[in-house]
């Protein structure tokens, strides 16, 4: 791995003790040091031209410091051990109290995190040159698809990264982090009209992330995509029964309910959920779990960056609410336990309570059967962005592939539709749960607090009773 020379000392015990414990001078009731080196490589090819092969290395410690729901941060470039402590000290100064009076003291060595994900073909020692022609055989393949297809982008991006995270409670742990992703964008034209289609392939693996599904693969079902939308007809709208797909229809899980369960709008009231520990929220049939344990997958966490290690939470369970998640901070302020939810950016972000990998599990039906059940709908096979307003629970998504349903099978494509709902009503108005549960191969990543993490999201196939479409045809 191509990182500074000087990491290691920067994670010796010792100096590690020493910055904790400035971080602790000014009466801190906790410290804690993040230090991280990472390496990316990215390859982009745009109009059949290598646009950028580049390989970039930073490397930095972000130092946190806290006292009740006070908090201090700073952070330094680089790993000078001088400007870690200089971090620290600020850090300290901004979170003043009290003396507190105690030594800090680590283990020997840093443990490793425990690990979910077990890259085989680390991207690292992949040469420049065969990530150059898989990026261009990907292009190749998405205009070759059909002569329609007129701009396509392609970006191969991979990162390794080590992180070391101490703090004055003990903790004292190393991760090493792969994430390997192929994103496509492409154009098609005719006639004047212009439309796009997209795929993006991520996991927390290496390069046997294409043995899952290649890169031709990828690059041809982005074109077909974006031709469908060519032979589409405009969005019908009102309110209807919807069948979301299984797979990328988790995004709307993800965005409309999901953050709904995190520590810190439980914690200030704004959540749909505050208040609703242990009551029925959802049908019968709904089971929502954030997991960072499933191997390979792009949200799946070792540790998290508080140090704690990955977990499975059940967050609803046969339509009964049964947790949250919480990082260190607000568990504590919670009188509860971190589920290992605690997730940054980078060593310039101070750590929020993030999703991991959230999703439905699967009930007893088949996606035939709930598309067979619909006399007239609309089927939302892949969901895109959105906006979610978090404490109502309302949200717009665009659909980025779907049709018509009508009397009992899917019908013509159209394009340019929404769906307009409220996630709380959604997991009330759930009438079939599918037996095809997939986890979305591509993922996304998730803004919150200025930053980005890479989650995962995935849902079988569900039908749901109504949900307004919103279209320009109706």
């Amino acid at each position: 791995m191509g990182v500074p020379e000087n990491l290691k000392a920067a994670c010796d015990k010792d100096h590690l003790e020493k910055v904790l414990a400035a971080a602790l001078a000014k009466g801190a009731e906790f410290a804690e040091v993040y230090v991280e080196a990472r390496t990316t490589d990215t390859v982009q090819v745009e109009e059949r031209v290598v646009r950028e092969a580049s390989r970039g290395i930073i490397a930095g410690v972000g130092v946190r410091t806290i006292i009740g729901d006070k908090i201090g941060y700073a952070y330094a470039d680089g790993l000078n051990p001088r400007s870690m402590l200089d971090a620290a000290g600020v850090a300290a100064e901004i979170v003043a109290g009290p003396p507190v009076a105690g030594p800090v003291g680590l283990p020997a060595e840093p443990a490793e995190a425990e690990r979910f994900s077990h890259p085989s073909v680390y991207p690292i020692e992949i040469g420049a040159a065969k990530k150059i022609e898989v990026a261009k055989a990907t292009d190749d393949a998405a205009r070759s698809h059909d002569a329609r297809v007129g701009e396509v982008l392609v970006a191969l991006v991979d990162s390794d990264r080590s992180v070391h995270v101490a703090n004055s409670a003990g903790v004292f742990v190393h991760d090493r982090r792969i994430l390997t992703t192929l994103r496509v964008i492409v154009v098609a034209e005719e006639a004047g009209l212009r439309q796009t289609g997209g795929r993006t392939l991520s996991g927390t693996v290496g390069y046997e992330l294409f043995e899952r599904e290649t890169p031709v693969e990828v690059a041809r079902d982005a074109a077909r995509q974006a031709v469908i939308l060519l032979e589409a007809d405009e969005a019908p709208a009102g309110k209807m029964v919807v069948v979301v797909g299984n797979g990328r229809g988790g995004v709307l899980l993800h965005e409309a309910i999901g953050h709904g369960f995190e520590g810190d709008f439980i914690r200030k009231q704004t959540s749909l959920f505050t208040g609703k520990l242990g009551e029925r929220v959802a049908v019968d049939a709904c089971t929502i779990v954030d997991d960072a344990t499933i191997p390979g997958v792009r949200g799946t966490c070792n540790i998290d960056d508080e140090g704690t290690p990955g977990q499975r939470t059940v967050l609803i369970e046969d339509g009964t609410l049964k947790g949250f998640l919480y990082d260190k901070l607000n568990a504590r302020l919670m009188k509860t336990r971190s589920t290992g939810n605690g997730r940054r950016q980078s060593y310039r972000h101070m750590p929020v309570v993030r999703m991991t990998n959230t999703f439905m599990t699967g009930g007893p039906a088949s996606r035939d059967e709930i598309i067979t059940s619909v006399k007239k709908g609309f089927y939302a096979k892949r969901i895109g962005g959105g906006q979610v307003d978090i404490a109502s629970g309302n949200f717009v998504f665009e659909v980025m592939e779907g049709y018509v349903i009508e009397d009992g099978k899917v019908g013509h494509p159209v394009r340019g539709a929404n769906l307009i709902g409220n996630g709380a009503e959604v997991l009330k108005k759930i009438e079939m749960v599918g037996n095809d549960f997939l986890m979305d191969a591509g993922g996304g990543t998730c803004g919150k607090a200025g930053q980005g993490v890479p989650v995962g999201n995935g849902v079988p196939t569900i039908k749901v009773s109504e949900i307004t479409v919103g279209g320009t045809k109706s």
